[in-house]
This record gives structure tokens, C-alpha cells and sequence, in this order.
């Protein structure tokens, strides 16, 4: 049975740096970063708010990354699969994207940016317990007071800790002296936190610089994202490698961009994205943050979500440290023939070969049987 040539070359669509690491795309640099964040504390909310709705409207027009779906890795990934198919391959395996055969993976992330964000932990947790799921809390270190009893209580509901960077003012990347200075107390916290994940400060990132944060995973990047401040997208909707550090791309729009930028009041653009990220395999990587889930109607929205991702048997609902570590093992399959179960722990039962199809102009996926013997040592990755 003909196969995606082994590691090295199924490896190519997450070798695409100019994608990945948003090597495309100038104004990820642009030094109006400096400027909104000078010019945002002299202003009063609704004045930089309405500066980001104009500006909104400007970044509509950005025809790539395509916004609020970019297919653009998914169809290469489709692309390769179809030459093998063309070559004589009845179907081509490889190592399924996600743990117990499930079809795709759902994290819930959230993003501190306030006291109020704080006084609200309560009331989104409460949502999140109804539903039988657990998420991540990232914090800012040094702006705002954090009450010592908050971490043992998310700990307590099966949550997850990270930093989201020292300070919440834009001048993390500003600057090589900046980014120097505030690396080490990122260690500091990580270390006090026993936090493995980052999150920067309005996704602000610099994939050069990115694997010096030393985390297990950052998740800074979005797949497609033109209304933030720093616009742009990794075009990916799986975890990736930068260096030694795992990306896990943020895939679904943030509950700002929807409810204080575009003014939505429902969550249509939630079902749209999250229907195709499931079609896909993809991993959905929710973004909300306490801060914006004041009102009763937002988190009636947040829990109407909710409901549609718990109520699915099909998705790996994890934390994402849990991700990473999977994403981390699923290398170790694919670098090592037999692969050393030493190294990837737990994971190895888990893991489950899967087989691309074709099926007219589509690529279909069919996993393992469940009561078959699985040999993830003859599976190319993917």
C-alpha cells in the first residue's frame, strides 16, 4: 500500500513558514501597534472602541488569510493526499489527528485582562461545570491584584493556569530590549504558577522569538484574524511546531471581536466556524474572556456554545496542555519505527490510524476499527 512518503514530507504542511509563521504578511509588524496602545489609555472606551469598529471596517477588505475561514493548509493537506491516491494508492494512512479515535478536538481558553474580569471567574465556571467541561485561565502578572485563592479554586475545578504576559500594554514584541526584559519574569511566573502555556497580550507574537518563552505551548496565533490589532493569521487549524514549542492557533473568533467590534448578538459565526472546523478534523480553540461575559445575554450566548460542543460524543474535549502533550507524542510516532512508547507515555493505546480517501473531488477520512489491532508504526504522519 503506497503511502505520504514517511515523516519528512507529510511534515511539509506544517513546515510552511511562510504561513505559519506569518512571513506573508508585513503589517504584522507594523508600528501603529506602539501607536494604539500609546493613544488607548488618554481615550475613553467608547472612543477606542469606536476606532476599532472603523478599523474593523477597514479589515474587512483583507481578501487573505480569507476571514472567518481560510482552507488554505486544509486544501493542501487534501492536495497531497489526492497525488498519492493518483499514484495507485487505494487509500493512504496516517496517523490520525486526534486520540480515541475522536473526530476532532475542542479547548475552552480564557484570557484575564481585568479585575472585573476576575469578580467573574465565578458565574463562567458555573456555565462550564453545567456542561461537564473544564478550561484554561490565563493571567496578566503584574496588572492587576489576583486573589490567592483563585488558583487553588480553578486547580480544585479541574482547570488549567497560564500567563498572559507581564503586562497587558502591547510591549511584549515592541521592541528586541523589550521582549529581553520581560522574558525572565514570564519564567518567574511560570515557574510560581506551575503554568506551562502563554498567552500573549492581544495576540501580539513574533514566531522568531516565540520558542525563547521556554512553555511547553503557546497559543498566541490565530488561524485567521483581521479586525486585531496586530491583523493576520497562521492559515492553520491544527497545533503546529515553532521550534521545540507547540502552537495551538486560535480558531475560532474571540468573544471581543464578535460582541465589541462587529456587534454580533448571536453566535452564527460560532456554529459557522466551529461546523467546518469539525468537517475538517480541526481543533477548536475557544477564546473568551471574563471580562466581556458581564452581561446575563453574553453568557447565554457563551452557554448556548456550550451546548452545542458538549453535545457532540465526537470531539476530545481537553485542556490544553493536554493537547500539546498529544501533539508532542503524535511526533514521537511518527519520528520513531517502532515507535518508543517510553517517550510518549500513556499515548501510544490511544492513538489511531486513519485512512484518506477519495470520493469524487473530495478527501474523506475513515478510521481504524476499534476492535482492530493498530500499527501506528506503518501510518505517515500528517
Amino acid at each position: 500500500m503506497d503511502e505520504v512518503g514517511g515523516s519528512s514530507e507529510s511534515e511539509r504542511l506544517f513546515d510552511a513558514t511562510s504561513f505559519l509563521d506569518e512571513g506573508f504578511d508585513e503589517s504584522t509588524g507594523s508600528p501603529l501597534l506602539g501607536l494604539y496602545y500609546a493613544l488607548k489609555p488618554l481615550l475613553p472606551k467608547r472612543a477606542w472602541l469606536m476606532a476599532r469598529r472603523l478599523y474593523a471596517q477597514r479589515q474587512s477588505a483583507r481578501q487573505f488569510p480569507a476571514w472567518p475561514i481560510e482552507p488554505l493548509l486544509v486544501d493542501r493537506l487534501h492536495d497531497r493526499f489526492r497525488a498519492a491516491l493518483a499514484d495507485g494508492a487505494e487509500r493512504v494512512p496516517f496517523l490520525h489527528f486526534w486520540p480515541d479515535r475522536k473526530r476532532f478536538a475542542v479547548i475552552l481558553t480564557h484570557d484575564v485582562e481585568g479585575s472585573k474580569g476576575v469578580e467573574n471567574i465565578p458565574r463562567v465556571l458555573e456555565i462550564e461545570r453545567r456542561h461537564g467541561m473544564v478550561s484554561s485561565w490565563n493571567f496578566v502578572a503584574e496588572e492587576y491584584p489576583i486573589p490567592p485563592d483563585v488558583f487553588p479554586s480553578l486547580r480544585a475545578a479541574g482547570c488549567e493556569i497560564g500567563v498572559h504576559g507581564v503586562r497587558h500594554d502591547g510591549s511584549l514584541f515592541r521592541s528586541r530590549a523589550s521582549f529581553d526584559q520581560q522574558v525572565p519574569r514570564i519564567h518567574q511566573y511560570m515557574a510560581e504558577w506551575d503554568a506551562v502555556g502563554f498567552r500573549s497580550p492581544s495576540t501580539h507574537r513574533n514566531a522568531s522569538w516565540m520558542p525563547e518563552l521556554r512553555c511547553s505551548y503557546d497559543s498566541s496565533f490565530p488561524d485567521t484574524s483581521p479586525f486585531e490589532p496586530q491583523p493576520g493569521g497562521c492559515c492553520s487549524i491544527w497545533p503546529y511546531f515553532i521550534g521545540e514549542l507547540v502552537e495551538l492557533p486560535i480558531t475560532m473568533a474571540q468573544d471581543h471581536t464578535m460582541f465589541e467590534v462587529l456587534c454580533e448578538s448571536t453566535i452564527k459565526l460560532w456554529e459557522i466556524k466551529s461546523d467546518w472546523l469539525i468537517d475538517n478534523h480541526g481543533l477548536i480553540n475557544v477564546l473568551v474572556h471574563p471580562d466581556y461575559l458581564l452581561s446575563d445575554s453574553r453568557l447565554e450566548l457563551y452557554d448556548q456554545l456550550l451546548t452545542r460542543l458538549a453535545g457532540r460524543t465526537d470531539g476530545w474535549h481537553a485542556l490544553p496542555r493536554d493537547v500539546a502533550a498529544w501533539w508532542r507524542a503524535r511526533a514521537e510516532f511518527q519520528k520513531s519505527s517502532p515507535p518508543r512508547s517510553a517517550e510518549i507515555g500513556g499515548w501510544a493505546a490511544r492513538a489511531t490510524v486513519a485512512y484518506a480517501r477519495g470520493d469524487g473531488e473530495q478527501i474523506t477520512f475513515e478510521l481504524t476499527p476499534a476492535d482492530r489491532q493498530i500499527d501506528v508504526a506503518r501510518a505517515s504522519g500528517a
